[in-house]
């Protein structure tokens, strides 16, 4: 069997501000792409299928939309667990005949136990859960710990191993040996965050989510998809795409995915970086990560900046601000509101708001009846 593994969709995610729905509809329409070319029999979703418990009306329609398109157009079983971003109650809601096309959804542990079976492959959809609901569903109050509550788990669905057939693992939680990136939430139950590795070596295949990151862990067998999309700028360089796995003769093929529009990571002066030479090369619709090497205070900054950079996600200095400005005695002579507002803007590059301005104000006066009394 031949299935494509993916995961961490994140319907409705922003980054730092920016709505990514052109960027998540074209990384989809490479996905189903792939899906064509390669012939695989089915579609593995390791969780995380919206960003977060309460999706808008559009993330919902737009996530109907592409299983749609999956599973009914394209006649492909797809497969697909609940992760820690999903609302498993809001995401299980239609699932009763979900199975009549073949759309297999898994939400909750005792579904977990029962494998949905292919030819040659039985799948377990383990879906994210929390110690809680593991001592529920087991009536045991003594679990308490994750690697513990997993044994008990995997013991279970290898009860339901049938001999001869290959298994296959789909899970979404933080394994042993992974490395994180900044767009994830980080996952701790019982004080444990990662689970070991060799709770898994009786499966033919573990399909993960949660980590963004395809090259998060590296083992044989055990593989993260990552995002489809970058989703944050710890990300800019990390390769996009889904796994091909084949499950006799067992391999697996990551294929890329090129994205919409980068990350670009600029670390520059000031001047350099509104250069022609420099700007130019940044197509306008990239999202951009400056670090500035200047030390001393540039006004406006951000407006500034934006003017040949539109889409500035992160702006940082390298180092710390040390020059003051040349009218020192001037400035010192200032109102203390204009003194802070000129610092507000120097620091953010924004102008403060009537809201923050009024805030400001109130503290202000606070302060100065203070002294008076």
């Amino acid at each position: 069997m031949r299935f494509l593994h993916t995961a961490d969709w994140h319907i409705g995610r922003k980054l730092y501000g920016y709505n990514l729905i052109e960027e998540q509809e074209h990384d989809f329409e490479q996905l189903t792409k792939i899906a064509l070319e390669k012939n695989v029999d089915a579609i593995v979703i390791a969780g995380d299928l919206y960003d977060r418990a309460l999706p808008s009306e559009d993330s919902v329609n737009r996530l109907n939309r592409m299983i749609v398109e999956l599973n009914l157009r394209l006649q492909k079983p797809v497969l697909a667990i609940s992760g820690n971003h999903d609302s498993a109650v809001r995401l299980n809601t239609g699932r009763e005949w979900f199975k009549a096309t073949k759309y297999f959804l898994n939400t909750n542990l005792k579904e977990a136990m029962i494998p949905i079976e292919f030819s040659d492959t039985q799948f377990f959809l383990l879906p994210y859960f929390q110690l809680f609901q593991a001592r529920n569903f087991f009536a045991d109050e003594t679990l308490t710990d994750l690697t513990i509550a997993m044994q008990k788990i995997i013991k279970g669905m290898k009860e339901n191993f049938v001999s001869g057939k290959k298994h296959v693992l789909v899970a979404h939680f933080f394994a042993a040996g992974s490395i994180k990136t900044d767009s994830e939430t980080k996952i701790e139950v019982g004080g444990l965050n990662a689970v070991p590795l060799d709770l898994f070596n009786d499966f033919d295949y573990v399909a993960l989510g949660h980590l963004h990151d395809v090259n998060a862990l590296h083992a044989e067998r055990i593989h993260y998809s990552g995002s489809l999309a970058k989703l944050s700028v710890s990300e800019a360089k990390t390769n996009k795409g889904v796994w091909i796995v084949d499950t006799e003769p067992f391999h697996t093929e990551f294929v890329t995915i090129k994205p919409l529009n980068e990350i670009v990571l600029l670390q520059d002066t000031y001047e350099n970086l509104t250069s022609p030479k420099v700007y130019t090369r940044v197509a306008n619709e990239d999202f951009v990560a400056i670090t500035l090497l200047d030390k001393a205070v540039i006004p406006n900054v951000m407006n500034n900046l934006r003017e040949f950079y539109p889409k500035i996600i992160s702006l940082s200095r390298k180092d710390q601000i040390v020059e003051l400005p040349k009218d020192e005695e001037a400035v010192l002579e200032l109102d203390p509101m204009t003194l802070l507002e000129n610092f507000f803007e120097d620091m953010t590059g924004e102008k403060m708001t009537k809201q923050q301005k009024e805030w400001a104000n109130n503290s202000l006066e606070r302060v100065i009846d203070g002294d008076e009394k």
